[in-house]
């Protein structure tokens, strides 16, 4: 997270009205870090630099317009840093127009010393960053950064040898799966279809249909012309769709794949997108218009009038932008659900929903008489963005029970979230019933079966969410399984609501083969996320099944690893290791340590993902991912186990 001394002086000086700064050689402080013992767990860390032709280091121990001039850091909170810092030489006390008062500043050979505590085992080497602030003149840079790594007098090895017998080990069985089983590419397309069907519906989109179809048919020389220039508007608006999701190429070639698969375990996007998600709920509530600004709608606008390709290109582009404030919402939540599997599935994905969004147009320009059979625009459009506002809210709801599950602060429960899914769907009943009252008035209203329809299929819903209030056997709901939190983590008391659960070890691994070695069982290693859906899918349609629930109880010592495990490393777990495409990553939560254990020897990055070992840490079968079938799931099971009764 920023250092917020750092963002407050940097904002500040940002407004300063500095001048000739530009034309002066930019002086950068070279500075030396060395580390001595002062007790057990003590270490006194001292800094050194030359400051010379006239600059000026600030003296640490002030603070300028209520910002630190000097701050050391340390990534884990088990590092105390002492606030007194000797100095020396000692500092020199001059006016200061930049601050309209007397500042303390530095020059020459200057040595700064911190005074640390570290709470556990001491590690061979730690990381930190020294904020510091120096300048000449007028000229100012707050809040300066040097990163180091210092070693540590009598501290124990950070380095985690490789573990060579996974490393080398090959299956001793052939079944399993070779790669994650994520929703196929024509599934994705097929809901990007219906999320552009279900924008075309909306009151930003409807209208323009008989609209734009009426102005080509009849701005053109000959209808086979006006079917032309519908079908290339239609295209174009399909490619405009395609073209949004190209940055999303170019960052997964600069970035690693990692994040694409695990950006669903993120705490800080899941509530970003929980925020984003209740701003799209109250756009569709009507208490206000998303929109693109409106200059860009306006410029776009001026250049449709081009003629040709060019102008039908940019009234594309002109109807995708003034429809955003309702297809936005509708293709940020497709985007949301199938960003985890990369780049093409959101192509595909944005590809049926400008299908589905273009494809109307040609239709409707080649078949003009279909426009008679359209229901007209009216108050069924309001409703119908009424509802989309609450099935929004309750997505932004599961965007926070995400956030809430990987810190565990206990703040959406189970119970907590379906008492907020059934108040969303009472809402929908009660407004959705009335509009009964109107039923004689506006458009929408001569088939009032369609909405008692819809209210009997809300209403079914909530009230087959309301067990899920409850601690009893009814409680799990298998039709959303996945999307609340686990039947663990529940506001009853851990005693009643784990009651006839599994229970894996938790993020033990030594445990798991120390007992595999006493009980004389393999190991099934679970690879989970606290944010993962089709994990919780898993535990509770595939595990309770009664042949997989036996073989793990009886036949497994049963091993979950949470990849998205906030919790920090011991300093002397901290460390940097190597990918597999070259770059480097730092190690510093539990959470950090599973998920590269599980891309070094088991070569994938999606959760859920199962891997079967023996207590030699030999590989028994290939490993398995989402399996929502309990029959093939202990199948595989059983093939492992055989594996294993076959070693000698």
């Amino acid at each position: 997270m920023a250092n917020p001394y750092r963002l407050l002086a940097s904002i500040f000086f940002v407004l300063l009205p500095i001048v000739g700064w530009a034309q002066t050689t930019v002086f950068v402080p070279e500075w030396k870090v060395v580390a001595q013992p002062q007790a057990t767990g003590q270490y006194t860390v001292r800094f050194s630099t030359q400051i010379s032709d006239g600059w000026q280091l600030y003296a640490p121990d002030q603070v300028l317009l209520d910002v630190p001039v000097a701050l050391l850091q340390f990534a884990d909170s088990s590092i105390g840093v002492d606030p007194k810092i000797n100095f020396t030489p000692t500092a020199t006390t001059v006016p200061s127009e930049l601050f309209g008062q007397p500042v303390a500043i530095q020059q020459g050979q200057v040595q700064w010393e911190f005074s640390i505590r570290i709470d556990g085992p001491v590690p061979s080497a730690i990381s930190g960053q020294l904020f510091y602030t120096y300048g000449k003149g007028d000229i100012f840079y707050p809040s300066s950064i040097f990163s180091f790594q210092v070693p540590l007098q009598g501290g124990q090895s950070t380095t985690v040898a490789e573990n060579e017998n996974l490393l080398n080990s090959v299956p001793l069985a052939s079944c399993g799966d070779e790669s994650p089983g994520n929703k196929s590419l024509l599934q994705i397309f097929l809901l990007g279809v219906l999320g552009g069907l279900i924008a075309l519906l909306t009151p930003c989109v409807f209208p323009m249909v008989p609209v734009t179809v009426t102005y080509f048919t009849k701005r053109s020389v000959n209808r086979q012309a006006g079917i032309m220039q519908a079908g290339l508007y239609g295209l174009f608006i399909f490619l405009i769709y395609v073209l949004i999701t190209v940055p999303f190429h170019v960052a997964g070639n600069a970035i690693s794949p990692e994040i694409f698969n695990n950006i669903s375990t993120n705490v800080w996007l899941n509530l970003l997108f929980f925020v984003v998600f209740v701003a799209f709920a109250l756009s569709f509530f009507g208490l206000y218009e998303i929109g693109l600004p409106a200059s860009l709608a306006n410029r776009t606008d001026a250049r449709s009038g081009l003629g040709n390709l060019a102008g039908l290109f940019f009234m594309a582009s002109t109807l995708a932008i003034v429809s955003f404030s309702c297809t936005g919402p509708i293709l940020g939540t497709l985007l949301v659900g199938v960003v985890e599997q990369g780049a093409w599935p959101l192509t595909i994905g944005a590809a049926g929903f400008g299908l589905a969004l273009g494809l109307p147009f040609a239709l409707f320009a080649m078949f003009p008489h279909w426009l008679q059979s359209l229901p007209r625009s009216g108050s069924w459009m309001t409703e119908f963005k009424v509802v989309l506002g609450c099935i929004e809210l309750a997505l932004a709801i599961k965007f926070l029970s995400n956030a809430d599950l990987v810190e565990q602060w206990g703040l959406v429960k189970r119970e907590v979230f379906f008492a907020l899914w059934i108040l969303i769907g009472l809402a929908m009943v009660v407004y959705l019933s009335g509009w009964r009252r109107n039923i004689h008035k506006g458009a929408g209203t001569k088939k009032p079966y369609l909405r008692w329809a819809l209210i009997a299929l809300v209403g079914a819903f909530t009230l087959y969410m309301v067990p899920g209030l409850t601690n009893t056997a009814w409680a799990d709901r298998k039709l959303i399984s996945g999307f609340p939190p686990p039947l663990t983590y529940s506001i009853y008391s851990k005693e009643k609501s784990k009651a006839g659960l599994l229970q894996p070890l938790h993020n033990d691994y030594e445990q798991a083969l120390q007992l595999a070695r006493t009980q004389g069982k393999p190991i099934l290693i679970d690879f989970t996320g606290w944010a993962c859906v089709n994990c919780r899918r898993m535990e509770e349609k595939v595990w309770p099944d009664p042949r997989v629930e036996q073989l793990m109880r009886e036949e497994f010592v049963v091993l979950s690893l949470y990849v998205d495990e906030r919790k920090k490393l011991p300093l002397t777990e901290q460390q940097v290791v190597s990918m597999p495409d070259g770059s480097t990553r730092t190690l510093l939560t539990v959470g950090d340590k599973w998920a590269h254990f599980q891309i070094k020897y088991f070569g994938a990055t999606s959760q859920p993902q199962y891997a079967m070992i023996t207590a030699d840490e030999k590989i028994l079968t290939r490993p398995k991912f989402y399996t929502p079938d309990a029959t093939e799931f202990a199948e595989w099971l059983s093939c492992g186990l055989d594996a294993y009764r076959k070693l000698p």
